[in-house]
């Protein structure tokens, strides 16, 4: 299967061996900064309103979204078929009018950013509210709601999600250390999360 030249997408940084299926939808491809070793699949949805960081090594499987304002996907961080990173939602309790036809002024919408820790996968058909950091090295169990922030290495799963045990992290982090002297690449510096806030 082909992938998109992605050299033509006007990325604002891209590294190498990216690959981007061409049945993915991105939009604001100025605001996204790509590391390398990324797999971007089919039926992907991400639109970047606002600064949009991911790092090495990151596969984001089909029919996931990312939108609503800034997020960061650290390296080897892994997002499974269907899951929603959502750093903006709009209040559904009456403070004012909702929906995207309405001009801003009238609608309150409240944009977070959402962090992606390194190590972090987060299982199919998930959701991702604004505002939350899920912890290096966590695991999302299928079909979970995460409303607020993870602890590192951690297993969670459900709607409200609950950490269930610990995950392992020292066979993660030594075929980290092997795979880099093999393979050495850049890894993603976050940034400066402040500054993502606007």
């Amino acid at each position: 299967m082909t992938c998109l030249d992605v050299s033509r997408m006007g990325f604002k940084h891209v590294g190498e061996n990216v690959r981007i299926f061409p049945g993915a939808k991105i939009i604001g491809c100025e605001h996204i900064h790509i590391g390398s070793n990324v797999i971007i699949d089919d039926f992907v949805l991400i639109y970047a309103t606002a600064p949009v960081y991911i790092g090495s090594y990151v596969h984001i499987a089909s029919f996931t979204s990312i939108s609503g304002g800034s997020v960061v996907l650290e390296d080897f961080a892994g997002l499974s078929s269907g899951v929603r990173i959502i750093a903006g939602s709009e209040d559904f309790l009456g403070g004012g009018l909702t929906n995207p036809t309405v001009p801003a002024k009238y609608r309150p919408v409240q944009r977070s950013v959402v962090h992606i820790g390194r190590h972090v996968i987060i299982g199919a058909n998930s959701s991702v509210m604004p505002g939350v950091h899920v912890g290096e090295g966590t695991a999302v169990g299928a079909n979970s709601l995460v409303g607020r922030s993870l602890e590192p290495w951690g297993v969670y799963l459900g709607n409200p999600v609950r950490r269930l045990k610990e995950r392992e992290s020292e066979t993660i982090l030594r075929l980290e250390r092997e795979l880099m002297a093999e393979r050495p690449f850049e890894p993603l510096v976050p940034p400066d999360m402040r500054a993502l806030y606007g």
